[in-house]
């Protein structure tokens, strides 16, 4: 078994990957500064938090519902061909902002449709340089692709990678494409992490300092610099499928029970997020002491960030659909004792346990989303997901804010328990499911070998 961090070194060395990784979690960061930036700015021009909230609400509409549209247009032409496209008009619209142009709402709605979903690009890249070919050699690993059968006819596969030779000359541990496009996602959630902890900080660095508007700028700035890096990048760019094998698949997998699912625990995942953040600004704020919010959000997104370090950096056995319904089983209780304790110290114990499960539903979410679409819809597919996400946060957002006000904190918590609940439904229907799937060609191959 390689050591803790040699699936993250075997990806990187990877040959391409390192190349689209590092530009893609340069603009995530421009991302994760986009909405908060907005908030500032509006709030800076009109005193009003108000305002500045529909503004932001906006830009967070216009984002979910545009980057599936995105996603599919990335499908049809390409990431070369519509990636620069989608960036000139994000800095249009980033101008309309600044400017004043247009009015705030209108600009901030076209910030928020035009914001390229840097994430999917960069997941469904990994997908086809990992398992995007019938056979291919990764960092020394040869390995057989498990995707190679679903690739829609009419495609072209990825050019194979030639492995690379360690420079110490030791020999590279042979990883399977099973173990390393997990690592890669658990990359993928990790850079995303970080890039949601600094961004906001150093955006609102930048806010409290007088300048709103410096923030909105950097964190385009990082979002187009990092999309034109990703788009000059052609040999690791997903290939484009026939018109025929995109309308199939997009028929037939968008909207099968495997890919709904994983969407459907996506939407829980964002509720799960948005009633959180709420609960535990209302649980600081409540008892008086509203800077321990931060503590608290520190807590969580440090066990989150290590414990998707350590999953991606080891081998698991099993299937994919168990781990998640364990993954999802656990968040549950985990998250419970939050509706009744008081003491800081054991909130931010709660919060730590819950973020130990988060990365990993996060990760293989991702696997399993790989799985259930062909590569002709799998961009149109992740973004899917991290709109159904950001739809449920918002949403979540909106009835914690109620319920806290008529119950307290803890009332909140309790929309959180129910969203973990409800992702433990669904991941324990796709584990039977897989299981029922399974059981009749056991059953096919054992009587076959009983036959004479």
């Amino acid at each position: 078994m390689p050591s803790a961090p040699a699936n993250y070194r075997i990806l990187l060395r990877t040959p391409g990957a390192a190349a689209f990784f590092l530009p893609a979690a340069v603009g995530r960061l421009g991302i994760a500064m986009t909405g908060i930036g907005l908030l500032w700015l509006v709030h800076a021009r009109t005193g009003a938090y108000a305002a500045a909230g529909v503004v932001t609400g906006g830009f967070a509409v216009a984002d979910a519902v545009m980057g599936p549209q995105l996603g599919r247009l990335v499908d049809r032409y390409g990431q070369t061909r519509v990636l620069p496209c989608a960036l000139v008009a994000h800095a249009a619209a980033v101008a309309l902002l600044l400017t004043g142009a247009a009015p705030d709402l209108v600009a901030g709605v076209l910030v928020g449709a035009t914001l390229p979903q840097l994430g999917a690009l960069s997941a469904a890249r990994w997908s086809a340089l990992l398992s995007g070919g019938p056979s291919h050699t990764v960092s020394g690993a040869s390995t057989t692709s498990p995707d190679a059968s679903r690739t829609p006819q009419g495609a072209s596969p990825t050019p194979a990678s030639a492995s690379p030779t360690p420079s110490d000359g030791a020999s590279t541990p042979r990883t399977s494409a099973s173990t390393l496009l997990p690592a890669a996602f658990a990359l993928e959630a990790l850079a995303n992490g970080v890039a949601y902890l600094a961004g906001p900080a150093l955006v609102s660095v930048l806010g409290a300092a007088g300048r709103p508007g410096a923030g909105v700028l950097l964190a385009a700035s990082l979002v187009i610099g990092g999309g034109l890096g990703l788009a000059g990048l052609r040999r690791t760019a997903p290939p484009v499928t026939a018109p025929a094998a995109r309308s199939r698949a997009g028929r037939d997998a968008l909207l099968g029970p495997a890919f709904l699912r994983q969407a459907g625990l996506g939407l829980a995942l964002g509720v799960f997020f948005g009633a959180t953040q709420v609960s535990v600004t209302a649980y600081a704020v409540g008892r008086g002491t509203p800077d321990a919010a931060a503590p608290l959000y520190l807590a969580s997104n440090c066990t989150s960030l290590l414990a998707g370090w350590a999953y991606g950096a080891g081998r698991h056995g099993g299937s994919p659909h168990r781990r998640q319904a364990a993954a999802a089983a656990c968040l549950t209780p985990a998250c419970l004792p939050l509706t009744f304790l008081d003491a800081p110290l054991a909130v931010g114990a709660a919060l730590a346990l819950t973020g130990l499960a988060v990365p990993v539903l996060l990760v293989l979410a991702s696997v399993l989303t790989e799985a259930s679409v062909p590569r002709a819809v799998l961009t149109q597919a992740f973004t899917w997901g991290n709109s159904a996400s950001a739809a449920g946060s918002a949403a979540a957002a909106a009835l914690a804010g109620r319920v806290v006000d008529a119950g307290g904190a803890h009332a909140g918590f309790a929309v959180a328990v129910g969203a973990a609940a409800v992702m433990t439904v669904l991941a324990l229907d796709g584990a039977v499911r897989r299981r029922e799937h399974q059981r009749p060609r056991v059953t096919n191959a054992t009587t076959a070998r009983k036959e004479p």
